[in-house]
């Protein structure tokens, strides 16, 4: 069993006894929590709460809980139902609720589940104001309504209508050209909410050409949810089969977004948002963001295009605190996480999918291959050490920073060692009981080489 608290939210696997789990004691404990923060932040009498989830086995569960633990506080709640990360934040927003709650673990496996926490802006909350919230927890300072003061509950399915017309108002959303090139376009939405949304955005984007896999949502993942290479083998294979331009996948909240070029090559998770930034600043000059983990393809773009670009630590509410100093016109993170202001500050898949298809259809290139080769190439090597609780990771990391001291070093988010043509990035994730280990280099053979180096080391520490 395991409960991870973190500004990603509190996730963890089902089960369990409390506190070692996301139990049902813990979900009504933090829900809690959440409920009296909004309580103290707020001026008003009357609180109102938006919330949605994931395809989950454990989704309702989860959610029936959630419900009558923020009724039981006084708050009234919106229930979006099956909905999607960047659905729930925009529906904050449209409410004026006061906050948010997304049941969902993201790309976590189907043991997981997670309450991900939204302010009154539908965006994740601030570090300081987690950890205050992680303190009402552990204080059990909590106070619940008479039972004439209890919340109200509202089920509203309106929100898939909605958010799909607010990307087609977008600017650079041009429909007329995304069907006059007839896209053929397969996807695959790992039996979650994707695949209720996804296709109803593209037909609403004049696509009439779909291959749909795993779009029944039960959330019986058929592969591992995270949409890295080595998941989908299925969608690169139909691709080919069916003849399709492009594909799509996400993960099962659809916050990430990650393509297929035509010859059932991988675009590179990496590459969404290079791609879409490429678009955004050909039409909008402006700077961009991305996190320590990030290609560097995202600067030479943005610099090509005349623009800044400047890196954040890891998370998304760290991005769009960077994204917002700097006046940024798009940003991200380099797992598939498109961020553009002109919708909302927050990683949106279906807005990525409208924005991808908008340049692939206005460009000059023929294939999507074409348009991946058209970028900056570098790949990016994912690892990771599993943690136990003897391994002392500030320990390891402050080591590792001294003894590369005479490189380019940045230890705002673990530590990043930037050499002439590569760089490793090390840091404690906030998902999981690991340490991360991105490197990045000019072949996968590089990349892959400084990564295992790197770990040879750190296991010399432990």
């Amino acid at each position: 069993m395991t409960l991870i608290k973190s500004i990603s939210g509190i996730r963890g696997t089902i089960g369990g006894k409390p506190n070692e789990g996301l139990s049902p004691v813990d979900i009504v404990r933090f829900t809690s929590a959440y409920g009296t923060w909004l309580k103290s932040h707020s001026n008003n009498n009357k609180l109102k709460v938006v919330i949605g989830r994931d395809a989950r086995i454990s989704g309702e569960m989860v959610s029936n809980i959630v419900v009558g633990t923020l009724q039981g506080l006084g708050i009234d709640v919106i229930d979006l139902g099956f909905s999607t990360t960047p659905t729930v934040e925009i529906a904050v927003t449209m409410e004026q609720a006061n906050g948010g709650i997304i049941i969902t673990a993201s790309h976590n496996p189907k043991q997981w589940n997670a309450l991900k926490l939204l302010n009154e802006k539908g965006e994740f909350l601030s570090a300081e104001n987690g950890a205050d919230l992680l303190q009402i927890a552990e204080d059990n300072a909590f106070d619940y309504a008479e039972v004439d003061d209890l919340g109200s509950y509202k089920k509203d399915d309106s929100y898939l209508d909605k958010h799909i017309q607010s990307i087609l108002e977008l600017e650079l959303v041009d429909v007329e050209a995304i069907k006059s090139k007839n896209f053929k376009v397969a996807i695959d939405c790992v039996n979650s909410t994707g695949g209720i949304f996804i296709p109803a955005l593209l037909k609403a984007l004049g696509v009439t050409k779909i291959l749909e896999l795993y779009c029944d949502p039960t959330g019986e993942f058929p592969h591992n949810p995270e949409p890295l290479p080595e998941n989908l083998t299925e969608i690169s294979k139909q691709i080919k089969e069916y003849g399709a331009d492009v594909g799509f996948v996400v993960d099962p909240d659809v916050d990430r977004l990650c393509m297929v070029c035509e010859n059932g090559e991988m675009f590179g998770e990496e590459y969404t948002l290079v791609a879409i930034a490429d678009y955004i600043l050909k039409h909008t000059k402006g700077n961009t963001v991305s996190n320590l983990s990030s290609t560097r393809a995202l600067r030479d773009v943005t610099e090509k295009n005349g623009g800044e670009y400047f890196a954040s630590s890891v998370g998304e509410v760290n991005v769009v605190t960077v994204m917002k100093d700097k006046n940024a016109v798009i940003g991200g993170e380099g797992n598939g996480g498109v961020i553009y202001p002109a919708a909302h500050y927050g990683r949106d898949a279906l807005v990525g999918i409208a924005l991808f298809l908008s340049h692939f259809a206005k460009s000059e290139v023929k294939t999507c291959s074409e348009l991946r080769a058209s970028y900056p190439d570098y790949h990016i090597s994912k690892n990771k050490i599993q943690l136990t609780p003897e391994i002392d990771v500030d320990d390891i990391l402050i080591r590792m920073g001294i003894k590369y001291s005479n490189e380019d070093v940045n230890d705002i988010d673990g530590v990043k060692i930037n050499f002439d043509e590569e760089w490793v990035h090390l840091r404690k994730s906030n998902t999981e009981p690991i340490i991360r280990i991105y490197s990045e280099s000019k072949t996968m053979a590089a990349a892959d080489a400084l990564a295992q180096r790197i770990i040879e080391e750190i296991n010399g520490f432990i």
